[in-house]
C-alpha cells in the first residue's frame, strides 16, 4: 500500500492491487475511524465516505484537488 503523503492524521495512499483491470486513478485516504476514496478524473469526485463529516470531505476534496498531479505521478510510477 503505497502512502503518498499524510496531512492533518490523514493518510493518502492507493493499493497495490487495484483490481482486474486495475481501476482507473483514484486516492484513499484514512484515519483510524474513517476512510474514503476519491476518483481524480474526469473531476475529483468522492467515490465513498465511511466516517468523515461533511467537513473533513470537504477539506480532503480540496488537498485531493491541490495535490492531483503529484497523486496521479505517484500512480503512474509504481504502476509504470
Amino acid at each position: 500500500m503505497p502512502v503518498i503523503f499524510r496531512v492533518d492524521g490523514c493518510r493518502f495512499h492507493f493499493f497495490a492491487n487495484e483490481g482486474n483491470p486495475r481501476e482507473p486513478v483514484h486516492i484513499h485516504v484514512a484515519q483510524p475511524d474513517a476512510d474514503a476514496k476519491s476518483w481524480l478524473y474526469p473531476e475529483v469526485e468522492l467515490a465513498y465516505n465511511r466516517g468523515f463529516d461533511a467537513r473533513w470531505i470537504k477539506r480532503l476534496r480540496d488537498i485531493v484537488v491541490m495535490r492531483r498531479t503529484e497523486i496521479e505521478d505517484a500512480w503512474n510510477d509504481f504502476f509504470a
